[in-house]
């Protein structure tokens, strides 16, 4: 669970602040008017939500093109945009 306090209090507090991220081990969420507008972390965590979100989108864009990897264009959508050359999968001699 987040420590949540206000902008104006934030700004007074900024040193103490850090060191409960830093040091506690604390995250602490900036608000204005009761709505969050920053967070502050640890650059340990930031790091670690960096890393976990890569890994998502990596792993997003693997089965995006999975799902697509069997469609067959025709030759008209290849000359429509271009493409000169199209990727089919390789067959065992006897299949």
């Amino acid at each position: 669970m987040a420590y949540e306090i206000p902008v104006t209090q934030a700004r007074a507090e900024l040193a103490e602040l850090i060191n409960r991220v830093v040091y506690g081990g604390e995250r602490v969420v900036v608000t204005r008017h009761g709505k969050p507008l920053v967070a502050l972390v640890s650059a340990a965590d930031l790091e670690r939500l960096e890393d976990d979100g890569a890994e998502v989108s990596e792993e997003q864009v693997i089965s995006s093109v999975s799902s697509i990897g069997s469609a067959v264009s025709t030759p008209g959508e290849r000359g429509r945009f271009g493409i000169a050359a199209e990727h089919t999968r390789h067959r065992e001699p006897g299949s």
